[in-house]
């Protein structure tokens, strides 16, 4: 017969027990609308025992975020193998895998972080908040580049690249509000706003042309960019040539 005596956590374990409790909640509501005692509680111990690890909910809210944005940026990792269409479209998967679990927390991160002030100052919580989205964007930018294998790219690639992972937040918030459009056709759209922001840049622009042609080079008739050239045939068929002269 056994008792039920309660195994005692080192100070690194429960740190990381605290972190993935106020994730947890952070990401059930915005951070501001959760208290210590809720973090206390969920966690099975006393609202003093958790101020002995952290000095406030600002610096338990950016330990959260910190392994938040760290497994965000991940969600953009994906071998570089296969067409670019289904790579891009996993990575979507993903990342909207991560938007549909932390609704409400990734929702008051992309718009700026709470207005936590225990401890600290609203503008330093604020700052942090934005310095780690911004290594989440850079993190994505790197790997998007990567997996077109170009390493120093051109400005209007750069372009291309960054306006389409600021497109993928602000389409996921919008998204969030309501989850009016089926969540695999927003993936497969975004996908397809990256071929057309491509296009659109490759049409001003000869070394983007050349990037352009190279990432359709090994793309199947069935797979997401060619369904995007499927799509703009049957719908540009009806529309007469524009006239010269």
């Amino acid at each position: 017969m056994t008792t039920g005596v309660r195994r005692r956590m080192g100070v690194d374990e429960r740190r990381q027990q605290l972190i993935g409790v106020a994730l947890d909640l952070f990401s059930q509501r915005s951070p501001d609308d959760v208290s210590i005692d809720e973090i206390a509680a969920a966690a099975g111990i006393s609202r003093p025992l958790v101020y002995h690890y952290f000095p406030g909910k600002q610096s338990l809210y950016e330990a959260a975020l910190r392994r938040a944005a760290d497994e965000l940026a991940g969600r953009f990792m994906e071998p570089h193998e296969g067409p670019l269409g289904a790579r891009l479209l996993r990575v979507m998967g993903r990342f909207f895998d991560f938007v549909d679990d932390h609704g409400p927390g990734f929702s008051a991160l992309m718009r700026g972080g709470p207005a936590v002030s225990v401890g600290g100052s609203c503008s330093d919580a604020v700052s942090t908040a934005h310095a780690m989205i911004d290594e989440v964007r850079n993190a994505a930018h790197l790997q998007i580049l990567a997996h077109l294998g170009v390493q120093r790219p051109p400005a209007r690639l750069e372009l291309v690249v960054r306006s389409w992972v600021s497109l993928a937040e602000s389409t996921a918030l919008i998204w969030l509000d309501g989850r009016r459009i089926p969540r695999g056709e927003l993936e497969l759209q975004l996908v397809h706003d990256f071929a057309a922001l491509a296009a659109v840049s490759a049409a001003y622009d000869e070394e983007m042309a050349a990037i352009m042609l190279r990432m359709l080079a090994d793309e199947p008739a069935d797979g997401p960019f060619g369904e995007l050239m499927e799509r703009l045939t049957a719908l540009l068929a009806p529309v007469p040539a524009p006239r010269v002269g």
